[in-house]
């Protein structure tokens, strides 16, 4: 079992709008090993998003178990769940999330400030992260002097720049055109070949092919 990095045990998501329940997801079962390419695809409103959001330790399960590198984060608290955030899971997102009023360089250094001290990175990890997507020209441009696929390159070079045990990519082509796109899914698929533990989101087959393991999410549940 310590071969595995995620678990997810009879995961379900409920939420009550007064008196009516919405299910989004429903008794989910399935595992990422350490460095596995893992794709979950699944139409909108299939609970991708919901799903993500728990595996991101932004949210929790009405029910079941969420494991993480074997521990139970199912009733963690909201200070564990920011520490496992801020530097051991890293974010790529369809929007990019970068701050337009700062630099390359700048963007890329913000996890370090949310992270613990004694998990804290210097500037070396931040360049190391830039020119490990290619981008050590730009590092002074701001985002509004990059292309979107300079963008993407970027998110990906902050969320390396923790060094993560999981990179969890949210429809990381979905803003960009299909070539620019492919770039992304190459260099995703070389971090995987590097040894990462990457978990891609995405409503898109082609998309999904890349990864090494698809699951398909519909109506809350796997397929």
């Amino acid at each position: 079992m310590n071969d595995l990095l995620i678990r997810a045990q009879q995961v379900s998501k409920t939420y009550t709008f007064g008196e009516k329940r919405l299910q989004i997801l429903d008794r989910i079962d399935f595992c990422v090993k350490v460095g596995e390419f893992v794709a979950i695809m699944g139409p909108s409103g299939s609970g991708k998003s919901t799903l993500m959001h728990i595996l991101g330790c932004m949210d929790r399960p009405s029910s079941g178990k969420y494991l993480f590198s074997g521990a139970d984060l199912s009733m963690a608290t909201d200070r564990q769940l920011a520490r496992i955030r801020s530097h051991r899971i890293g974010f790529v997102f369809q929007s990019f999330n970068l701050i337009f009023g700062l630099d390359l360089l700048e963007n890329v250094e913000l996890p370090f400030i949310y992270a613990p001290p004694q998990h804290r990175k210097n500037r070396k990890h931040a360049m190391e992260a830039i020119a490990q997507v290619g981008l050590s020209n730009r590092i002074h441009h701001r985002p509004s002097q990059l292309s979107g696929g300079e963008m993407q390159r970027a998110a990906i070079a902050r969320a390396l720049a923790v060094d993560p045990e999981l990179i969890l990519a949210d429809e990381p082509t979905g803003n960009l055109d299909a070539r620019t796109g492919q770039g992304i899914l190459d260099l995703l698929a070389d971090l995987h070949t590097e040894g990462k533990t990457i978990v891609l989101v995405t409503h898109d087959r082609n998309v999904a092919s890349c990864a090494q393991k698809v699951i398909t999410l519909e109506n809350g549940t796997l397929h």
